[in-house]
């Protein structure tokens, strides 16, 4: 993938046809998008979208991985805010995490499109791995001062499979109509709650 533009006027423009391709995403799905498309629509040649994405898969990873550092960049405010207090502090405030992420996530133009691109297709697998293993990496530097007998395998282990229940559920609620998103999003809070008091617990 091309790396961003440093001039700010670049800058700009590759947002903008982010945007756009993220609206287009929505409408036409990952099979019928095409460069032809988002440079129509965006009002630029195409051999002028070509300057920042190399082809239509360059832009769903760039799509990808705006999504997950937006996403990032909410868990990296939640564990400054939060874990100074320890364990019970970040126990007692997953759930804020998980509702401001699914906000995020939810402002993103084409986000549930985005997620479906990740899942879907094998070229781009690697954008949300690679995030959901940078999530967890951040969440276990928070948690092992305050946790020094639980060894850092185990624990990298428990909030990696914890990183990925609250994404899946968040994602799941884009289709799954018959539960209230703040039930299903409380639900999972207190199952993730659960799970860090208890390496928290005595042994």
């Amino acid at each position: 993938m091309k790396p961003p533009p440093k001039q700010a006027r670049a800058a700009a423009t590759r947002e903008r046809l982010l945007d756009v391709a993220g609206e287009l995403l929505a409408e036409v799905g990952i099979e019928r998008i095409s460069t032809n498309l988002i440079a129509a629509r965006a009002g630029v040649s195409p051999p002028a979208l070509y300057r920042y994405f190399a082809d239509k898969y360059a832009v769903l990873e760039a799509l990808g991985r705006r999504l997950m550092a937006r996403q990032n960049a909410v868990l990296d405010e939640w564990v400054e805010r939060h874990a100074a207090g320890g364990i019970a502090a970040m126990a007692g405030h997953i759930g804020d995490l998980l509702a401001d992420t699914a906000a995020v996530t939810r402002a993103e133009p084409g986000a549930v499109w985005i997620l479906r691109a990740l899942h879907a297709t094998p070229a781009l697998a690697h954008v949300r791995l690679e995030s959901h293993r940078s999530v967890t990496d951040c969440l276990a530097a928070a948690c092992a001062p305050f946790l020094p007998g639980v060894a850092p395998e185990v624990l990298w282990r428990r909030l990696r499979l914890a990183v990925e229940i609250g994404f899946a559920a968040d994602e799941m609620l884009y289709e799954e109509t018959r539960i209230a998103p703040d039930a299903a999003l409380a639900d999972v809070a207190a199952m993730l709650d659960a799970a860090l008091t208890d390496l928290d617990a005595p042994r």
